[in-house]
């Protein structure tokens, strides 16, 4: 009897042959996740087998077995909530994460579309206009409704840049926004999330624009999970910038419907593991549906520490409707990074990353996780963070440091770098050169923002004089990535693109899920099947 297309149902008696009790026969049943599989036991030796679709029963053969389970076939499009590709236009749960100052491109936002996948452009640190062309061009390439997005990043020193940003998209009807960094919601998040919301005959009401919450903290959680707060609503519509209807339909559904639980990442982080934080979000998510009563499908996805298809697999398997992925895009040909930050980031290990401070929040002691291997910049970073600390103006800093400071890390004297920080402001927000003015230690503070600010755009731009000087945002999920790539054709970095990464990740997913569902059915899996080696994918 040819089983080809159609396996035993459960608790069938076969005979086999002994290649399917054999290591081989689990380790191809692990690669191979698209094809169905039976679990058999031998009913003399109670051990597990493996049979396939296109196995035949012989009469002759010397095993008789019975089947267990039954295991369909795989596929990484079925991974996590398939709503969740439903109502954005997706192939497969996947996103390609934002990263700021322009590294995740319009080139890698298009790419990423046409493989299946979700895009954010990387707008943050980038003003207005820049923003704006970038959305334009990607309208144009993908279409207004399109896979696409951009990020809109919290700035709780420049909430002029915030309101400017959100302005470009609702101008431009950009139709996804990924929110980051956010610590407690504002006007502009609120009023984009709330914009064009209506309701259909049923009564349902109807979103046009999709904001992806990214975060750590399940209290920053509970902000988006909630519907918007009415002082916000009612100061939203006196301003002109709601309708009253747009207001009362908010109170019906939660701020947003998708979450993106952001665990150990490059950027801004709070180093927190996946498996500590996701459990617990997803927790808060259900009692805030219950308590809202909205009945909204309210979709978690799952970023940081992503490099390899264990992690991928393991994120689907905390329940992760999507997974974003971040460190290892900076990484593609497609990025922002210029060629020789990549290289560096091609080299790093797991161990290759320390905190830094954050430009954008270095007067409140915010951190960042960057690339150590290869560059000075998170030693340098932390020094002026110290001279930040004990001393209270720029005059107090010691003729000695200050002397090193212009040598190693300004590479201009300390006037130059206050009249260029002086001219940046005077440009973007007049308001800090103000308070400098007022306040000795903002000026100072302004000034140090100055490297800060410089040293990733330095990286992009590949300026060769300072390359000990680049700020390269990476998490261990890049270590983790190349050391899963070494040996295979992702390991050059010129054949990195970000289709081939993520298609990759989503395979070995696959595989490393089919092979503790083996696992789980009694069969003994060799370790070595869980680890998928990447291959050139159509």
């Amino acid at each position: 009897m040819i089983f080809t297309g159609t396996l035993p149902l459960a608790g069938t008696a076969v005979r086999t042959a002994p290649a399917a009790f054999a290591p081989a026969a689990f380790v191809k049943a692990a690669g191979s996740p698209r094809e169905p599989v039976a679990v058999v036991l031998d009913s003399r030796r109670n051990r597990p087998g493996v049979l396939f679709a296109d196995a035949v029963e012989d009469p002759a053969a010397e095993i008789d077995a019975t089947v267990t389970a039954l295991l369909p076939a795989l596929y990484p499009e079925w991974l996590g909530d398939r709503s969740f590709c439903e109502t954005h236009g997706l192939r497969f749960p996947y996103v390609v994460g934002e990263m700021a100052n322009g590294l995740t491109t319009v080139a890698m936002v298009v790419e990423a579309a046409r493989a299946g996948f979700i895009g954010f452009f990387g707008a943050a640190g980038l003003d207005p206009a820049h923003i704006e062309d970038a959305v334009a061009q990607l309208a144009r390439e993908l279409g207004p409704d399109g896979p696409w997005g951009s990020n809109l990043i919290h700035s709780p020193q420049e909430s002029a840049l915030e309101d400017a940003t959100v302005a470009v998209y609702l101008r431009r009807r950009v139709r996804r926004v990924s929110a980051s960094a956010f610590m407690k919601l504002t006007l502009p998040v609120v009023q984009y999330a709330c914009s064009g919301l209506t309701a259909d005959a049923a009564g349902r009401v109807q979103r046009k624009n999709h904001v992806f919450a990214k975060i750590s903290r399940p209290e920053t959680a509970r902000l988006f999970l909630a519907p918007a707060p009415q002082e916000l609503l009612d100061a939203l519509v006196a301003a002109g910038r709601l309708t009253r209807e747009e207001a009362e339909l908010a109170r019906r559904v939660p701020l947003a419907e998708d979450l993106t639980v952001e665990a150990d990442s490059g950027g801004h982080t709070d180093n927190r593991p996946l498996t500590a934080i996701f459990p617990s979000i997803a927790r808060a998510a259900a009692e805030l549906a219950m308590t809202h009563g909205h009945g909204r499908q309210v979709r978690l996805g799952a970023a940081g520490g992503l490099g390899t298809p264990s992690a991928v697999a393991a994120a689907f398997a905390l329940g992760a409707a999507y997974v974003l992925t971040g460190s290892v895009n900076q990484a593609a040909v497609e990025s922002g990074l210029g060629a020789s930050g990549r290289a560096l980031l091609a080299q790093a290990g797991v161990a290759d990353v320390a905190m830094a401070p954050a430009a954008d929040m270095f007067e409140l002691g915010a951190q960042v996780q960057v690339l150590r291997r290869g560059t000075l910049f998170a030693a340098r970073a932390r020094r002026l963070r110290e001279l930040y600390k004990s001393c209270a103006r720029i005059e107090e800093i010691p003729p000695a440091e200050r002397a090193r400071l212009e040598k190693e890390i300004f590479l201009l004297p300390l006037e130059a770098v206050i009249e260029q920080t002086e001219r940046y402001w005077a440009g973007r927000d007049p308001r800090q050169n103000e308070r400098a003015g007022r306040d000795p230690k903002h000026r100072m503070a302004l000034c140090f923002r100055w490297y800060l600010g410089q040293s990733s755009r330095w990286a992009i731009a590949e300026d060769p004089a300072r390359r000990a000087d680049y700020q390269i945002w990476c998490g261990p999920a890049m270590g983790a990535f190349n050391d899963w790539v070494r040996g295979s054709f992702l390991e050059d970095p010129s054949r990195r693109t970000v289709a081939q990464i993520g298609r990759n990740l989503l395979e070995g997913a696959i595989a490393v899920a089919r092979a503790q569902q083996l696992r789980a059915c009694g069969v003994p899996v060799p370790l070595g099947a869980f680890d998928v080696a990447p291959r050139p994918l159509a």
